[in-house]
Protein backbone atom coordinates (compact mmCIF):
# COMPACT_ATOMS: atom_id res chain seq x y z
CA UNK A 1 0.00 0.00 0.00
CA UNK A 2 1.17 3.11 -1.06
CA UNK A 3 2.45 6.24 1.38
CA UNK A 4 0.59 8.65 -0.36
CA UNK A 5 -3.10 8.18 -0.95
CA UNK A 6 -3.52 9.46 -4.46
CA UNK A 7 -6.65 7.52 -5.93
CA UNK A 8 -9.40 9.93 -5.93
CA UNK A 9 -12.45 9.22 -4.27
CA UNK A 10 -14.40 10.01 -7.55
CA UNK A 11 -12.62 7.00 -9.06
CA UNK A 12 -13.17 4.14 -5.89
CA UNK A 13 -15.07 0.90 -6.58
CA UNK A 14 -15.05 -0.12 -3.34
CA UNK A 15 -15.12 2.24 0.43
CA UNK A 16 -11.60 3.06 1.12
CA UNK A 17 -9.27 1.05 3.35
CA UNK A 18 -7.91 3.70 5.19
CA UNK A 19 -11.32 5.47 5.79
CA UNK A 20 -11.51 5.74 9.41
CA UNK A 21 -7.29 6.33 9.44
CA UNK A 22 -8.75 9.49 7.40
CA UNK A 23 -11.04 10.18 9.93
CA UNK A 24 -8.66 10.41 12.57
CA UNK A 25 -7.02 13.26 10.51
CA UNK A 26 -9.98 14.99 10.32
CA UNK A 27 -10.98 15.27 14.01
CA UNK A 28 -7.85 16.16 14.38
CA UNK A 29 -7.93 19.29 12.17
CA UNK A 30 -10.89 20.36 13.38
CA UNK A 31 -9.72 19.75 16.88
CA UNK A 32 -7.06 22.49 16.72
CA UNK A 33 -9.84 25.27 15.25
CA UNK A 34 -12.22 25.00 17.79
CA UNK A 35 -9.31 25.08 20.62
CA UNK A 36 -8.04 28.20 19.51
CA UNK A 37 -11.61 29.85 20.50
CA UNK A 38 -11.62 27.87 24.42
CA UNK A 39 -7.82 27.56 24.77
CA UNK A 40 -7.57 31.47 24.61
CA UNK A 41 -10.01 31.92 27.51
CA UNK A 42 -7.85 31.00 30.21
CA UNK A 43 -4.97 32.38 29.18
CA UNK A 44 -6.90 35.75 28.63
CA UNK A 45 -5.88 37.21 32.08
CA UNK A 46 -2.39 36.51 31.41
CA UNK A 47 -3.20 38.76 28.00
CA UNK A 48 -4.37 40.95 29.74
CA UNK A 49 -1.58 41.58 32.10
CA UNK A 50 0.75 41.33 29.53
CA UNK A 51 -0.66 43.40 26.91
CA UNK A 52 -2.67 46.22 28.77
CA UNK A 53 -5.40 45.34 27.25
CA UNK A 54 -8.93 46.57 27.69
CA UNK A 55 -12.50 45.33 27.94
CA UNK A 56 -12.74 46.09 24.41
CA UNK A 57 -9.75 44.85 23.08
CA UNK A 58 -9.54 41.32 24.41
CA UNK A 59 -13.23 40.76 23.21
CA UNK A 60 -11.38 42.07 19.58
CA UNK A 61 -8.75 39.53 20.58
CA UNK A 62 -11.23 36.95 20.78
CA UNK A 63 -13.15 37.76 17.95
CA UNK A 64 -10.53 38.44 15.70
CA UNK A 65 -10.85 34.59 14.75
CA UNK A 66 -14.59 34.83 14.54
CA UNK A 67 -15.33 37.46 11.91
CA UNK A 68 -12.99 36.10 9.26
CA UNK A 69 -13.96 32.01 9.98
CA UNK A 70 -17.42 32.58 9.79
CA UNK A 71 -18.11 35.01 6.92
CA UNK A 72 -15.54 32.93 4.86
CA UNK A 73 -16.52 29.48 5.15
CA UNK A 74 -19.27 29.04 2.24
CA UNK A 75 -17.36 30.31 -0.33
CA UNK A 76 -14.27 28.16 0.61
CA UNK A 77 -15.82 25.54 0.95
CA UNK A 78 -17.37 25.77 -2.50
CA UNK A 79 -13.70 26.45 -3.87
CA UNK A 80 -12.78 23.05 -2.37
CA UNK A 81 -15.45 21.33 -4.10
CA UNK A 82 -14.37 23.03 -7.35
CA UNK A 83 -10.31 22.58 -7.13
CA UNK A 84 -9.35 20.51 -4.41
CA UNK A 85 -11.15 19.35 -0.90
CA UNK A 86 -8.09 17.37 0.72
CA UNK A 87 -5.93 20.75 -0.56
CA UNK A 88 -7.96 22.79 0.57
CA UNK A 89 -7.52 21.49 4.43
CA UNK A 90 -3.61 21.26 3.71
CA UNK A 91 -3.56 24.97 2.45
CA UNK A 92 -5.98 25.97 5.85
CA UNK A 93 -3.71 24.22 7.85
CA UNK A 94 -0.35 25.65 6.82
CA UNK A 95 -2.24 29.17 6.87
CA UNK A 96 -3.66 28.43 10.21
CA UNK A 97 0.48 27.05 11.40
CA UNK A 98 1.65 30.75 9.87
CA UNK A 99 -1.04 32.52 12.06
CA UNK A 100 -0.30 30.62 15.24
CA UNK A 101 3.08 31.05 15.05
CA UNK A 102 2.86 34.99 14.44
CA UNK A 103 0.55 35.07 17.62
CA UNK A 104 3.23 33.35 19.81
CA UNK A 105 6.21 35.56 18.84
CA UNK A 106 4.00 39.28 18.81
CA UNK A 107 3.54 41.07 21.64
CA UNK A 108 1.20 44.20 20.33
CA UNK A 109 -2.81 44.14 20.80
CA UNK A 110 -2.70 44.86 16.99
CA UNK A 111 -0.69 42.18 16.13
CA UNK A 112 -2.55 39.41 17.78
CA UNK A 113 -5.78 40.10 16.49
CA UNK A 114 -4.53 40.32 13.27
CA UNK A 115 -2.77 36.49 13.90
CA UNK A 116 -6.07 35.74 15.54
CA UNK A 117 -7.34 36.86 11.74
CA UNK A 118 -5.18 34.88 9.83
CA UNK A 119 -5.86 31.59 11.95
CA UNK A 120 -9.35 32.01 11.05
CA UNK A 121 -8.83 32.79 7.74
CA UNK A 122 -7.23 29.12 7.54
CA UNK A 123 -9.96 27.61 9.90
CA UNK A 124 -12.18 28.65 7.56
CA UNK A 125 -10.51 26.81 4.95
CA UNK A 126 -9.99 23.94 7.19
CA UNK A 127 -13.79 23.23 8.43
CA UNK A 128 -15.91 23.00 5.54
CA UNK A 129 -12.86 20.50 4.25
CA UNK A 130 -13.15 18.42 6.85
CA UNK A 131 -17.36 17.74 6.60
CA UNK A 132 -16.75 17.60 2.88
CA UNK A 133 -13.97 14.42 2.85
CA UNK A 134 -15.92 12.93 5.76
CA UNK A 135 -19.12 12.33 3.78
CA UNK A 136 -17.21 11.81 0.47
CA UNK A 137 -14.97 9.18 1.68
CA UNK A 138 -17.67 7.36 3.70
CA UNK A 139 -20.40 5.04 2.11
CA UNK A 140 -23.75 6.28 3.38
CA UNK A 141 -24.69 3.18 5.53
CA UNK A 142 -21.31 4.84 8.31
CA UNK A 143 -21.30 8.02 7.48
CA UNK A 144 -23.66 8.88 10.86
CA UNK A 145 -21.03 7.24 12.62
CA UNK A 146 -18.66 9.28 11.49
CA UNK A 147 -20.02 12.34 11.56
CA UNK A 148 -21.32 11.08 15.28
CA UNK A 149 -17.45 10.98 15.73
CA UNK A 150 -16.77 14.44 14.28
CA UNK A 151 -19.35 16.21 16.54
CA UNK A 152 -18.09 14.80 19.54
CA UNK A 153 -14.48 16.37 18.24
CA UNK A 154 -15.75 19.55 18.76
CA UNK A 155 -17.11 18.95 21.73
CA UNK A 156 -14.14 17.39 23.30
CA UNK A 157 -12.09 20.59 22.13
CA UNK A 158 -14.18 22.70 24.21
CA UNK A 159 -12.94 20.63 27.58
CA UNK A 160 -9.50 20.10 25.69
CA UNK A 161 -8.87 23.77 25.01
CA UNK A 162 -8.34 25.19 28.60
CA UNK A 163 -6.77 22.23 29.35
CA UNK A 164 -4.02 22.25 27.06
CA UNK A 165 -3.50 26.33 27.63
CA UNK A 166 -4.00 25.67 30.83
CA UNK A 167 -1.05 23.46 31.62
CA UNK A 168 1.36 25.37 29.01
CA UNK A 169 0.77 28.92 31.20
CA UNK A 170 2.00 26.91 34.16
CA UNK A 171 5.81 27.17 32.88
CA UNK A 172 5.40 29.37 30.04
CA UNK A 173 3.76 32.45 28.25
CA UNK A 174 0.47 32.83 26.89
CA UNK A 175 2.32 33.23 23.45
CA UNK A 176 2.60 29.29 23.93
CA UNK A 177 -1.01 28.53 23.50
CA UNK A 178 -0.97 29.80 20.44
CA UNK A 179 2.52 27.63 19.70
CA UNK A 180 1.10 24.52 20.65
CA UNK A 181 -0.92 24.40 17.10
CA UNK A 182 1.91 24.39 15.07
CA UNK A 183 3.18 20.76 15.54
CA UNK A 184 -0.89 19.52 15.40
CA UNK A 185 -1.15 20.95 12.06
CA UNK A 186 2.49 20.28 10.68
CA UNK A 187 0.95 15.90 11.66
CA UNK A 188 -2.21 16.70 10.25
CA UNK A 189 -0.83 17.95 6.85
CA UNK A 190 1.01 14.64 6.86
CA UNK A 191 -1.77 12.63 7.82
CA UNK A 192 -3.70 14.32 5.06
CA UNK A 193 -1.10 13.54 2.32
CA UNK A 194 -1.10 10.13 3.63
CA UNK A 195 -4.39 9.01 4.76
CA UNK A 196 -7.39 11.50 3.07
CA UNK A 197 -7.77 10.60 -0.36
CA UNK A 198 -8.26 13.26 -3.10
CA UNK A 199 -11.85 14.45 -3.95
CA UNK A 200 -13.13 17.30 -5.83
CA UNK A 201 -16.98 17.23 -7.46
CA UNK A 202 -17.65 16.26 -10.75
CA UNK A 203 -18.98 18.77 -12.92
CA UNK A 204 -19.31 21.37 -10.91
CA UNK A 205 -19.39 24.18 -13.60
CA UNK A 206 -18.09 28.31 -12.33
CA UNK A 207 -18.40 29.19 -9.02
CA UNK A 208 -20.57 32.09 -8.11
CA UNK A 209 -17.91 34.38 -6.82
CA UNK A 210 -20.98 37.60 -6.63
CA UNK A 211 -23.06 35.38 -4.11
CA UNK A 212 -19.83 34.46 -2.25
CA UNK A 213 -18.92 37.62 -1.85
CA UNK A 214 -22.58 39.08 -0.85
CA UNK A 215 -22.17 35.97 1.66
CA UNK A 216 -19.23 37.53 2.88
CA UNK A 217 -20.31 40.93 3.11
CA UNK A 218 -24.01 39.76 4.76
CA UNK A 219 -22.49 37.37 7.59
CA UNK A 220 -19.40 39.46 8.37
CA UNK A 221 -21.03 42.58 8.62
CA UNK A 222 -23.69 40.62 10.58
CA UNK A 223 -21.30 39.59 12.98
CA UNK A 224 -19.03 42.51 13.24
CA UNK A 225 -22.50 44.14 14.80
CA UNK A 226 -23.57 42.11 16.76
CA UNK A 227 -20.24 41.75 18.64
CA UNK A 228 -19.26 45.81 18.43
CA UNK A 229 -23.19 47.19 19.23
CA UNK A 230 -23.70 45.17 22.81
CA UNK A 231 -20.21 46.02 23.95
CA UNK A 232 -19.67 49.30 23.25
CA UNK A 233 -22.97 50.81 22.21
CA UNK A 234 -24.79 51.02 18.49
CA UNK A 235 -22.83 53.81 17.45
CA UNK A 236 -22.28 54.66 13.89
CA UNK A 237 -20.45 51.95 13.07
CA UNK A 238 -22.32 48.51 14.75
CA UNK A 239 -25.64 50.43 13.04
CA UNK A 240 -23.77 51.05 9.48
CA UNK A 241 -22.74 47.03 9.89
CA UNK A 242 -26.71 45.69 11.00
CA UNK A 243 -27.84 47.89 7.88
CA UNK A 244 -25.34 46.58 5.55
CA UNK A 245 -26.32 42.98 6.74
CA UNK A 246 -29.95 43.26 6.18
CA UNK A 247 -29.49 44.68 2.66
CA UNK A 248 -26.37 42.38 1.82
CA UNK A 249 -28.78 39.06 2.93
CA UNK A 250 -32.04 41.16 0.92
CA UNK A 251 -29.44 41.39 -2.22
CA UNK A 252 -27.82 37.75 -1.86
CA UNK A 253 -31.10 36.04 -1.67
CA UNK A 254 -32.30 37.83 -4.80
CA UNK A 255 -29.12 36.59 -6.31
CA UNK A 256 -28.71 33.08 -5.44
CA UNK A 257 -32.98 32.76 -6.73
CA UNK A 258 -32.38 33.95 -10.04
CA UNK A 259 -28.46 32.58 -10.42
CA UNK A 260 -28.70 28.98 -12.62
CA UNK A 261 -25.66 27.60 -10.58
CA UNK A 262 -25.94 29.56 -6.85
CA UNK A 263 -23.38 29.18 -4.54
CA UNK A 264 -26.26 28.20 -1.93
CA UNK A 265 -29.73 27.18 -3.20
CA UNK A 266 -31.63 28.91 -0.63
CA UNK A 267 -34.78 27.24 -1.73
CA UNK A 268 -33.15 24.58 0.71
CA UNK A 269 -34.57 26.81 3.63
CA UNK A 270 -38.34 25.97 2.72
CA UNK A 271 -37.49 22.56 3.61
CA UNK A 272 -38.52 22.08 7.30
CA UNK A 273 -35.52 19.28 8.23
CA UNK A 274 -32.92 21.86 6.64
CA UNK A 275 -33.90 24.72 8.10
CA UNK A 276 -35.01 23.10 11.78
CA UNK A 277 -31.45 21.49 12.04
CA UNK A 278 -30.00 24.83 11.53
CA UNK A 279 -31.23 26.91 13.38
CA UNK A 280 -30.88 23.54 16.28
CA UNK A 281 -26.96 23.87 15.70
CA UNK A 282 -27.30 28.16 16.00
CA UNK A 283 -28.96 27.88 18.95
CA UNK A 284 -27.15 25.72 21.08
CA UNK A 285 -23.78 27.02 20.15
CA UNK A 286 -25.65 30.05 21.52
CA UNK A 287 -25.35 28.36 24.89
CA UNK A 288 -22.69 26.72 24.46
CA UNK A 289 -20.07 29.50 23.68
CA UNK A 290 -21.66 31.51 25.92
CA UNK A 291 -21.67 29.32 29.50
CA UNK A 292 -17.75 28.41 28.70
CA UNK A 293 -17.15 32.29 28.64
CA UNK A 294 -18.48 33.34 31.35
CA UNK A 295 -18.04 29.75 33.78
CA UNK A 296 -14.40 30.01 33.17
CA UNK A 297 -14.10 33.58 34.44
CA UNK A 298 -16.31 32.48 37.36
CA UNK A 299 -13.81 29.13 37.92
CA UNK A 300 -10.65 31.76 37.98
CA UNK A 301 -11.82 34.94 38.91
CA UNK A 302 -14.05 34.30 41.52
CA UNK A 303 -13.09 30.77 42.54
CA UNK A 304 -9.49 31.59 42.12
CA UNK A 305 -8.53 28.60 40.34
CA UNK A 306 -5.10 28.78 38.10
CA UNK A 307 -5.44 28.05 34.45
CA UNK A 308 -4.91 24.06 34.57
CA UNK A 309 -7.09 24.14 37.42
CA UNK A 310 -9.67 25.38 34.99
CA UNK A 311 -9.27 23.26 32.25
CA UNK A 312 -9.20 20.09 34.59
CA UNK A 313 -12.67 20.96 36.40
CA UNK A 314 -14.02 21.26 32.35
CA UNK A 315 -13.13 18.11 31.56
CA UNK A 316 -16.38 16.62 32.58
CA UNK A 317 -17.97 18.66 29.66
CA UNK A 318 -15.80 16.41 27.83
CA UNK A 319 -16.78 13.12 28.98
CA UNK A 320 -20.76 13.44 28.97
CA UNK A 321 -20.46 14.59 25.11
CA UNK A 322 -18.73 11.83 24.76
CA UNK A 323 -21.85 9.90 26.70
CA UNK A 324 -24.25 11.74 24.35
CA UNK A 325 -22.60 10.37 21.13
CA UNK A 326 -22.86 7.43 22.32
CA UNK A 327 -26.58 7.44 23.42
CA UNK A 328 -27.25 9.41 19.43
CA UNK A 329 -25.67 6.57 18.02
CA UNK A 330 -28.19 3.97 19.24
CA UNK A 331 -31.15 6.17 19.78
CA UNK A 332 -30.75 8.59 16.33
CA UNK A 333 -31.70 5.91 13.84
CA UNK A 334 -34.87 4.80 15.53
CA UNK A 335 -36.11 7.86 17.05
CA UNK A 336 -35.17 10.43 13.65
CA UNK A 337 -33.35 13.85 14.38
CA UNK A 338 -36.61 15.99 15.64
CA UNK A 339 -36.34 14.12 18.85
CA UNK A 340 -32.50 13.68 19.70
CA UNK A 341 -32.22 17.87 18.33
CA UNK A 342 -35.00 18.85 20.74
CA UNK A 343 -34.07 16.84 23.51
CA UNK A 344 -30.59 17.98 23.06
CA UNK A 345 -31.89 21.68 23.11
CA UNK A 346 -33.66 20.80 26.71
CA UNK A 347 -30.75 19.63 28.13
CA UNK A 348 -28.83 22.07 27.80
CA UNK A 349 -31.93 24.92 28.75
CA UNK A 350 -32.54 22.92 31.85
CA UNK A 351 -28.69 23.05 32.44
CA UNK A 352 -28.55 26.91 31.49
CA UNK A 353 -31.10 27.84 33.87
CA UNK A 354 -29.37 25.65 36.49
CA UNK A 355 -27.03 28.65 36.52
CA UNK A 356 -29.37 31.10 37.30
CA UNK A 357 -28.52 30.21 41.19
CA UNK A 358 -25.21 30.97 41.12
CA UNK A 359 -24.45 33.53 44.49
CA UNK A 360 -21.06 34.66 45.96
CA UNK A 361 -20.91 31.00 47.89
CA UNK A 362 -20.98 29.59 44.54
CA UNK A 363 -18.67 26.87 44.28
CA UNK A 364 -17.51 24.34 41.61
CA UNK A 365 -19.88 22.09 42.24
CA UNK A 366 -22.80 24.41 41.29
CA UNK A 367 -21.24 24.35 37.82
CA UNK A 368 -20.81 20.73 37.63
CA UNK A 369 -23.84 19.38 36.66
CA UNK A 370 -24.28 22.47 34.44
CA UNK A 371 -21.53 22.51 32.10
CA UNK A 372 -22.34 18.11 32.81
CA UNK A 373 -25.44 18.54 30.93
CA UNK A 374 -24.17 20.92 27.93
CA UNK A 375 -21.65 18.25 26.89
CA UNK A 376 -24.78 15.24 27.19
CA UNK A 377 -26.77 18.02 25.25
CA UNK A 378 -24.18 18.73 22.66
CA UNK A 379 -23.59 14.74 22.07
CA UNK A 380 -27.33 13.88 21.51
CA UNK A 381 -28.23 17.19 19.04
CA UNK A 382 -25.43 18.07 17.01
CA UNK A 383 -24.70 15.01 15.47
CA UNK A 384 -28.02 14.56 13.77
CA UNK A 385 -28.73 17.84 12.73
CA UNK A 386 -25.47 18.03 11.37
CA UNK A 387 -25.76 14.76 8.92
CA UNK A 388 -29.49 16.29 8.27
CA UNK A 389 -27.92 19.19 6.64
CA UNK A 390 -25.03 17.61 5.01
CA UNK A 391 -27.72 14.93 3.36
CA UNK A 392 -29.28 17.58 1.97
CA UNK A 393 -26.59 19.05 -0.38
CA UNK A 394 -25.85 16.77 -3.30
CA UNK A 395 -22.12 15.09 -3.72
CA UNK A 396 -21.21 18.33 -6.07
CA UNK A 397 -21.60 21.15 -3.00
CA UNK A 398 -20.23 18.98 0.01
CA UNK A 399 -18.10 21.93 1.08
CA UNK A 400 -20.67 24.05 0.58
CA UNK A 401 -22.64 22.15 2.75
CA UNK A 402 -19.89 22.02 5.82
CA UNK A 403 -20.00 26.01 5.43
CA UNK A 404 -23.14 26.04 5.94
CA UNK A 405 -23.24 24.11 8.77
CA UNK A 406 -20.23 25.42 10.35
CA UNK A 407 -21.32 29.31 9.29
CA UNK A 408 -24.62 28.14 11.48
CA UNK A 409 -22.30 26.68 14.30
CA UNK A 410 -19.40 29.64 14.34
CA UNK A 411 -22.58 32.53 14.07
CA UNK A 412 -24.66 30.85 17.23
CA UNK A 413 -21.22 30.92 19.27
CA UNK A 414 -20.33 34.83 18.14
CA UNK A 415 -23.86 35.93 19.45
CA UNK A 416 -23.96 33.50 21.98
CA UNK A 417 -20.67 35.68 23.56
CA UNK A 418 -21.66 38.84 22.22
CA UNK A 419 -24.95 38.92 22.99
CA UNK A 420 -25.11 37.42 26.68
CA UNK A 421 -21.43 38.69 27.14
CA UNK A 422 -23.11 42.52 27.30
CA UNK A 423 -25.77 41.17 29.33
CA UNK A 424 -23.24 39.93 31.95
CA UNK A 425 -20.91 42.97 31.41
CA UNK A 426 -24.30 45.53 31.76
CA UNK A 427 -26.17 42.87 34.79
CA UNK A 428 -21.98 42.98 36.65
CA UNK A 429 -21.62 47.07 36.28
CA UNK A 430 -25.04 47.81 37.72
CA UNK A 431 -24.99 45.93 40.80
CA UNK A 432 -20.97 46.93 41.93
CA UNK A 433 -22.12 50.02 41.32
CA UNK A 434 -25.06 49.71 43.79
CA UNK A 435 -22.72 47.49 45.91
CA UNK A 436 -19.42 50.38 46.07
CA UNK A 437 -20.44 52.74 43.97
CA UNK A 438 -20.39 55.19 46.77
CA UNK A 439 -17.16 53.81 48.27
CA UNK A 440 -14.84 54.44 45.73
CA UNK A 441 -12.91 57.00 43.98
CA UNK A 442 -14.72 57.97 40.64
CA UNK A 443 -11.79 56.95 38.32
CA UNK A 444 -11.16 53.20 40.61
CA UNK A 445 -15.11 52.80 39.87
CA UNK A 446 -14.61 53.34 36.21
CA UNK A 447 -12.19 51.02 35.88
CA UNK A 448 -13.59 48.43 38.06
CA UNK A 449 -16.51 48.38 36.44
CA UNK A 450 -14.99 47.32 33.02
CA UNK A 451 -14.60 43.74 34.05
CA UNK A 452 -14.17 41.46 36.72
CA UNK A 453 -10.30 40.98 36.58
CA UNK A 454 -10.32 44.97 36.36
CA UNK A 455 -12.33 44.81 39.50
CA UNK A 456 -10.16 42.87 41.35
CA UNK A 457 -6.85 44.62 40.17
CA UNK A 458 -8.93 48.16 41.95
CA UNK A 459 -9.58 46.00 44.92
CA UNK A 460 -5.55 44.89 44.67
CA UNK A 461 -5.00 48.68 44.90
CA UNK A 462 -6.99 49.61 47.34
CA UNK A 463 -5.70 47.32 50.02
CA UNK A 464 -1.80 48.73 49.40
CA UNK A 465 -3.56 52.15 50.42
CA UNK A 466 -2.57 53.10 53.89
CA UNK A 467 -5.53 55.04 53.92
CA UNK A 468 -8.02 52.11 53.49
CA UNK A 469 -6.52 48.74 54.50
CA UNK A 470 -7.23 45.47 54.13
CA UNK A 471 -10.69 45.32 55.29
CA UNK A 472 -11.73 47.63 53.05
CA UNK A 473 -9.28 46.15 50.16
CA UNK A 474 -11.99 42.45 51.44
CA UNK A 475 -14.95 44.82 51.25
CA UNK A 476 -13.96 45.60 47.62
CA UNK A 477 -13.11 41.91 46.79
CA UNK A 478 -16.18 40.47 48.04
CA UNK A 479 -18.52 43.45 46.03
CA UNK A 480 -16.61 42.12 42.65
CA UNK A 481 -17.25 38.20 43.53
CA UNK A 482 -21.09 39.43 44.16
CA UNK A 483 -21.48 41.25 41.42
CA UNK A 484 -19.87 38.96 38.77
CA UNK A 485 -22.04 36.47 40.46
CA UNK A 486 -25.71 38.09 40.02
CA UNK A 487 -23.91 39.25 36.71
CA UNK A 488 -23.97 35.21 35.76
CA UNK A 489 -27.03 34.37 37.50
CA UNK A 490 -29.04 37.22 35.39
CA UNK A 491 -27.23 36.37 32.15
CA UNK A 492 -27.80 32.67 32.35
CA UNK A 493 -31.85 33.39 32.90
CA UNK A 494 -32.13 35.33 29.58
CA UNK A 495 -29.98 32.93 28.13
CA UNK A 496 -32.38 30.21 29.35
CA UNK A 497 -35.25 32.02 28.14
CA UNK A 498 -34.00 32.30 24.66
CA UNK A 499 -32.75 28.66 24.70
CA UNK A 500 -36.25 27.56 25.61
CA UNK A 501 -37.29 29.85 22.61
CA UNK A 502 -35.30 28.16 20.19
CA UNK A 503 -36.46 24.97 21.45
CA UNK A 504 -39.57 25.42 20.96
CA UNK A 505 -39.23 26.77 17.57
CA UNK A 506 -37.29 23.76 16.58
CA UNK A 507 -39.99 21.67 17.65
CA UNK A 508 -42.18 23.41 15.75
CA UNK A 509 -39.77 23.70 12.26
CA UNK A 510 -38.34 20.09 13.02
CA UNK A 511 -40.97 17.23 11.22
CA UNK A 512 -41.60 14.13 12.89
CA UNK A 513 -40.43 11.32 10.75
CA UNK A 514 -43.47 10.89 8.50
CA UNK A 515 -43.45 14.64 7.81
CA UNK A 516 -40.00 14.76 7.52
CA UNK A 517 -39.64 11.82 4.36
CA UNK A 518 -42.81 14.00 2.80
CA UNK A 519 -41.13 17.35 3.42
CA UNK A 520 -37.88 15.79 1.93
CA UNK A 521 -39.54 14.26 -1.01
CA UNK A 522 -40.81 17.46 -2.75
CA UNK A 523 -38.73 17.62 -5.65
CA UNK A 524 -36.37 20.83 -5.54
CA UNK A 525 -35.12 22.79 -8.93
CA UNK A 526 -32.72 21.04 -10.60
CA UNK A 527 -34.20 17.48 -9.78
CA UNK A 528 -33.73 14.86 -12.54
CA UNK A 529 -37.44 13.18 -13.56
CA UNK A 530 -36.29 9.99 -12.59
CA UNK A 531 -35.31 12.08 -9.20
CA UNK A 532 -38.90 13.92 -8.98
CA UNK A 533 -40.35 10.52 -9.86
CA UNK A 534 -38.68 8.56 -6.50
CA UNK A 535 -39.91 11.84 -4.83
CA UNK A 536 -36.51 13.25 -3.41
CA UNK A 537 -32.82 13.46 -4.57
CA UNK A 538 -30.86 10.76 -4.08
CA UNK A 539 -28.64 12.16 -0.54
CA UNK A 540 -32.29 13.64 0.97
CA UNK A 541 -33.54 10.10 0.28
CA UNK A 542 -30.63 8.57 2.32
CA UNK A 543 -30.86 10.93 5.42
CA UNK A 544 -34.69 10.30 5.10
CA UNK A 545 -34.31 6.46 5.20
CA UNK A 546 -31.76 6.49 7.86
CA UNK A 547 -33.72 9.41 10.46
CA UNK A 548 -37.57 7.38 9.31
CA UNK A 549 -35.83 4.05 10.23
CA UNK A 550 -36.55 2.70 6.77
CA UNK A 551 -34.70 0.10 5.33
CA UNK A 552 -32.18 0.74 2.13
Amino acid sequence: MPFLANTPVEKMTEPYARRWWALLVLCLSLLITVMANTSLIVAAPDMTTDLGLSSSDLQWVVDGYTVPYAALMLVLGAIGDKYSRRGALVLGLLIFAGGSVMGSMVDETSLVVAARAIMGVGAAVVMPATLSLLVATFPRSERAKAITAWAATSGVAVAVGPLVSGRLLEDHAWGSTFLINVPIAVLAVFGALALVPPSKAEGMGRIDYVGGLLSIVTVGSLIYAAIEGPHSGWGAGPVTAAVVAGVGLAAFVAWELRHPHPMLDVRKFALRPFSGSMLAVMFFFFGMFAVIYYATQFLQFVLGYGALDTGVRLLPLGGAVFLGSAVTGVLAPKLGVRVMAVTGLAVGTAGMFLLTQIDKGSTYGDFLAPLMMLGLALGLAISPATDTIMGSFPESELGVGGGVNDTALELGGALGIAVLGSLLGTAYRDELTDLVGDRLPAEAMETAKDSVGAGLAVAERVGQDPAAGPQQAQAAVDAVHQAFAHGVAQTSLIGGIIMAAGTLIVLAVLPGRRAFAKQSAEPEAGTTASEAEAGTTASEAATVREHTGSTR
